[in-house]
């Protein structure tokens, strides 16, 4: 993936503060930015629900009491 061009404003001190960060690490401030949005998006993302989830139903409610009945036998050799 190609990396996007932006720009960011920040307050005066908070890049100061950044500078510094990037400076005491040996990085860029843009690769500092970098990690925090990824971080932040990362974080902040709705988790996904799987697509197959309720595929199927039963329309009974039983079902999970009686799993181990039902699965009884499941994967052993004949």
């Amino acid at each position: 993936m190609s990396p996007q061009k932006t720009t960011v404003y920040l307050d005066a001190a908070d890049y100061r503060r950044l500078k510094a960060l990037a400076r005491a690490a040996g990085r860029s401030t843009a690769s500092l930015v970098r990690e925090a949005v990824a971080e932040y998006a990362a974080r902040e993302r709705p988790s996904r629900q799987p697509r197959s989830l309720g595929a199927g139903r039963s329309r009974r409610g039983d079902i999970s009491e009686r799993a181990e009945d039902l699965l009884g036998g499941f994967g052993d050799r004949q």
